[in-house]
């Protein structure tokens, strides 16, 4: 927020919206780190053919995995996303609302022009 301008006190609605621009590069950025893990998961270490060795693998596999690695990730990604998404409908709104504001009190004459 912004101080006083003329009686008018702003909300950096650019801002907002920039950072919802970073947010949406973020969400893409842990959605290729999905796409990585899952990769890492799908594939069997090549450890050798002993049975120590193909337990050890199994386990790297696993620990990939939907309950590993690739879950969490898979997790953060939708939190991530799920807010990214709230912001953006948030800002939105605020944009909506605000030059809904504006309207009211340049019709009413009573305010500066708001010409956002």
């Amino acid at each position: 927020m912004t101080g006083p301008v003329n009686g008018v006190i702003d909300v950096v609605a650019d801002e907002l919206v920039a950072q919802v621009g970073s947010l949406a590069k973020t969400v893409e950025r842990i959605g290729e780190l999905v796409s990585s893990a899952r990769a890492l998961a799908e594939r069997q270490p090549k450890l050798g053919t002993s049975p120590p060795a193909m337990h050890l693998a199994t386990r790297l596999k696993d620990a990939a995995g939907q309950t590993g690695l690739t879950g969490e990730v898979t997790a953060a990604d939708t939190e991530l996303d799920s807010f990214h998404r709230a912001l953006q409908a948030t800002v939105s709104r605020y944009q909506e609302g605000d030059k809904d504001a504006a309207l009211t009190v340049t019709r009413s004459g009573e305010g500066v022009d708001d010409k956002r």
